[in-house]
């Protein structure tokens, strides 16, 4: 699926964007049904803010219970506004499930060295126009821990995302970088209650490396953005007339080791599962 020059642009950014992955019209029915079931959602019922800033992510029960169920999270400066909706979108909801299963991702999974790629979590984020929030800059692994780190993000654009109303930014290269936090649950020896950040380097992520600036990846409708568990990445706040719809799907090995204190946790009913669909086809 990928190119040798594609494969050596992963191993040097950390990041891989690969345009037009998507059709339009397939991106149009991932909207049609994130905005149904927000349609069906009353926030008067949970008001679970989704923090933009790593230093307050929420940890009431909704989030930490939210990693085997559909849950909506609301935005910091209009409570009224869906911000997110996650965890397990691609295995409780069909449309999400096809999407998220589509082909080509088990070969790019494979091609990027997972060797037992499973699905843990996915997120359909909503950046309002003129409300949607900033989301600082953070790397997956510190939210979606294991041992090795193995965590990939799997980012569309369902909507063109650009610099007026939010796109990501990376640092090419950051990957490299050892991580500064961990978030988890909290212990019985912890002083806070329901999540703590472990702290190894209480420096931010620098904007620049080796000579490198941090860049802007606009995307237009469609495109797959691959993300690095390790790489700091970012996103400005949405200020302009226009929604920057995105999904994303985080994908870990597992090879690898998924610590029992980290955030997200699922029922044993709801095992996780790759990329094949029911039958061992892949989703077309």
């Amino acid at each position: 699926m990928l190119t040798a020059e594609q494969l050596r642009a992963w191993e040097r950014d950390g990041f891989l964007v690969l345009e037009d992955f998507v059709s339009p019209g397939r991106c149009d029915e991932l909207k049609a049904r994130a905005h149904e079931l927000i349609a069906g959602f009353d926030p008067d019922e949970v008001q679970s803010v989704f923090s933009t800033h790593e230093q307050t992510r929420t940890s009431d029960e909704w989030f930490l219970t939210s990693g085997d169920t559909i849950r909506f999270f609301v935005e910091e400066e209009d409570t009224r506004t869906v911000n997110k909706i996650g965890h397990a979108l691609h295995d409780l909801d069909p449309v999400f499930d096809g999407f998220s299963r589509m082909a080509g991702l088990a070969e790019i999974a494979q091609d990027i060295g997972l060797a037992d790629p499973l699905l843990l979590q996915s997120m359909y984020i909503l950046k309002a126009p003129h409300v949607g929030g900033e989301v600082t800059s953070h790397t997956d692994h510190t939210f979606l821990w294991t041992d090795p780190p193995s965590v990939v993000g799997f980012w569309f654009a369902i909507e063109e995302a650009t610099l007026e109303n939010g796109c990501m930014w990376a640092l090419p290269g950051g990957h490299r970088l050892p991580v500064r936090k961990r978030f988890r649950r909290a212990s019985a020896e912890d002083v806070d209650a329901g999540t703590v950040f472990d702290t190894f380097d209480p420096e931010p992520y620098p904007s620049s490396l080796d000579g490198r600036d941090e860049i802007p990846l606009p995307a237009r409708k469609g495109t797959l953005i691959l993300l690095h568990g390790l790489l700091p990445h970012r996103s400005d706040a949405n200020r302009s007339d226009r929604p920057r719809d995105a999904y994303t799907v985080h994908v870990i090995d597992g090879t690898a080791d998924y610590p029992a204190d980290n955030w997200l946790q699922r029922d044993r009913a709801l095992p996780l599962r790759g990329f094949a669909v029911p039958g061992g086809a892949a989703a077309g």
